[in-house]
């Protein structure tokens, strides 16, 4: 089953009166169950790509379809429930909300899909066991190591069950071995059948995935 697709898909800006092509003519599925990185250099398009799989964006030409749905140019409202919904973010400075302990950050998606506060809390401890923080609930950011605080991020990513996890160079601020053991937890999550899109310039990164997408001057190769 394709989980996430995109046909004939192109993105322009215009920067001083010039158009630069980001993404130039791309055809990309990522199937249920799937684990792939996109790997490129700074300034290729990757990041683009990922802004338009994970719909924070839309192509300025082609389709992008979620679940079979077509998704590309719905108005913004509909498409950030979709993203509460559907799809989860891991970014590399993890995005963690300074004052909310552990659990607090993680049920946040929950409380934007309106779930009860018994519910939250249940989902939010299931997450947080998921990727080893079942004692570190009550913990506040500036309490967690870097490692702990991804951990964190990638909990908040599961909580709300999505159809795909997106990760934007997940490992980009930590130290080789907690950048390890986040590949490991991804990897995991990976075998429970999770479908996730890893995002990096790195290749060593990149050879954790199943599938490695390369993307070149807005193109894949």
């Amino acid at each position: 089953m394709v989980n996430l697709e995109l046909r004939n898909v192109s993105k322009f800006y215009q920067m001083d009166g010039i158009i630069v092509k980001a993404l130039d003519n791309i055809s990309l599925k990522i199937e249920n169950g799937d684990f792939v990185s996109i790997i490129g250099p700074s300034g290729s398009g990757k990041s683009t790509l990922m802004h338009i799989l994970g719909l924070l964006d839309k192509p300025s030409l082609g389709k992008v379809f979620l679940e079979g749905e077509e998704v590309s140019f719905r108005d913004d409202s509909k498409l950030a429930f979709l993203r509460n919904k559907k799809i989860g973010f891991v970014f590399q400075a993890f995005n963690l909300l300074s004052r909310t302990s552990a659990l607090e950050n993680v049920e946040l998606p929950l409380i934007y899909a309106r779930i009860s506060a018994k519910e939250r809390r249940s989902k939010a401890i299931c997450a947080l066991e998921e990727v080893g923080l079942e004692h570190r609930l009550s913990h506040f950011p500036n309490q967690l190591s870097g490692g702990e605080r991804q951990r964190v991020a990638i909990a908040r990513a599961l909580v709300n069950n999505p159809s795909i996890i997106l990760a934007d160079e997940p490992t980009g601020n930590l130290d080789s071995k907690a950048g390890a053991e986040i590949l490991r937890i991804f990897k995991e999550l990976n075998r429970k059948k999770h479908t996730i899109v890893l995002v990096t310039h790195d290749l060593e990164i990149a050879k954790a995935a199943l599938k490695i997408v390369r993307v070149k001057d807005g193109k894949l190769e």
